[in-house]
């Protein structure tokens, strides 16, 4: 479809973070309603409020309207009961504002029924399309009710793993599109320069750096990067695992501290303490170690929906182990560019780390791959256009 001389649209976005709160979902909405924009579409973001950040303000042409009635970690503190008449006046001012062609939630299945529900009630009573991304799945009696009983025009999953799921709750297939994630191949590059992140951390010069790009926890398997690091320590005295801390996040449950302790109680306890850096990294900070690194692991022993990270890798020509749980054997082909382990298995993880460590070569082979998958199809441009081209359908029905 040749989106940018179809009608300009104005889209309405809602989803509970955007940064700095780090995530898939926040990085996804980074790059796709700046694009929007920049083709010429209305683009209009409803999210979480964010300590040192305006109530409302433009992001490279889209404009943000924060509000703390959108705020998860806020909203589990305090407790939605009693919110209702607020939740439903800063969602109508906000589509006041927007006048949106086309309403369209992130991961709003979930979290508050309050929510999903005076949403689709406004989209109803409007007749405008509501589209919903869903980036994740969850095998609780909510996910279940919000995804099959509020009237989603049409659902977008993040992967066939998503969108498999989603069927599998009894939505039609006709119903449920995958588009995969896209990723910025300019920002995310082989060569960007490493020089300010290596004078923010000398430690990271001249070290085997293995990079585990996700939040600290146990879900995404930092225990099992930890453990297999112990193994590779013995043949790669110089192997550094760097792993990205967590400042926002949006911690639904309040479970990442525990997480956070026991991951550095265990690695005090195999006394890598020098061999592992755990810092809070900005977006251009994480471009700049993805450079410095020699592979990259994402060990999830959880369904990962799809995991953005395996497409940070990949455009920065880096190979990347993952298991093989949720959408990330989608992308992942074992020996090509990268590899797919068991979950939970720290041997193998070892092992072929240390493979890819010991032979530069193949190493390299296979990030190359990665990045040649990405230029072919995992393009942010593929991405909006495909969520787009749902848009227009949407429209015509």
């Amino acid at each position: 479809m040749a989106a940018r001389k179809m009608k300009k649209l104005s889209i309405a976005h809602i989803h509970w973070g955007f940064p700095p709160v780090i995530g898939g979902v926040e990085t996804h909405l980074s790059m796709l309603l700046p694009l929007f924009a920049k083709w010429g579409h209305r683009v209009s973001l409803l999210t979480g409020s964010s300590d040192g950040f305006k109530p409302r303000y433009v992001y490279k042409g889209a404009r943000i309207h924060r509000t703390p009635l959108m705020d998860l970690n806020w909203l589990f503190h305090r407790g939605i009961c009693g919110l209702n008449d607020k939740i439903r006046e800063i969602m109508h001012t906000f589509f006041r504002q927007a006048k949106p062609d086309i309403i369209h939630a992130h991961n709003l299945n979930y979290f508050s029924k309050t929510h999903a529900q005076i949403l689709s009630d406004f989209a109803i009573e409007n007749k405008i399309p509501l589209i919903l991304t869903a980036h994740n799945s969850w095998d609780d009696i909510q996910f279940l009710e919000l995804t099959k009983d509020i009237r989603w025009s049409h659902i977008i999953a993040v992967s066939h793993f998503i969108r498999k799921e989603i069927m599998g709750i009894g939505i039609d297939h006709r119903r449920v599109t995958t588009v995969h994630h896209g990723i910025d191949t300019e920002f995310f590059r082989p060569d960007v320069n490493p020089r300010r992140v290596l004078v923010k951390h000398p430690i990271l010069r001249k070290k085997k750096i293995i990079f585990h790009p996700a939040r600290i926890g146990l879900a995404k398997g930092c225990d099992i990067g930890v453990k297999a690091l112990r193994l590779i320590k013995d043949r790669f005295p110089d192997a550094l695992l760097v792993m990205a801390g967590s400042k926002n996040i949006i911690d639904w449950g309040a479970v990442q501290q525990k997480d956070v302790a026991y991951i550095l109680e265990l690695i005090r306890s195999l006394k890598l303490q020098k061999d592992v850096l755990i810092d809070v990294f900005n977006l251009s900070e994480i471009a700049q170690i993805y450079t410095l690194s020699k592979l990259c692991i994402y060990p999830s022993s959880f369904s990962e929906p799809f995991g953005l990270c395996m497409l940070e890798s990949f455009s920065s020509a880096k190979p990347i182990i993952v298991t093989n749980v949720g959408g990330m054997p989608e992308i992942v082909q074992d020996g090509i560019n990268g590899f797919v382990i068991k979950s939970r298995d720290f041997e193998q993880l070892g092992f072929l780390a240390m493979r890819l460590l010991g032979d530069g070569d193949f190493c390299g082979r296979l990030g190359a791959a990665g990045r040649q998958m990405v230029l072919e199809h995992f393009r942010m441009e593929r991405m909006a256009r495909d969520n787009l081209a749902v848009y227009y359908n949407s429209l015509l029905k």
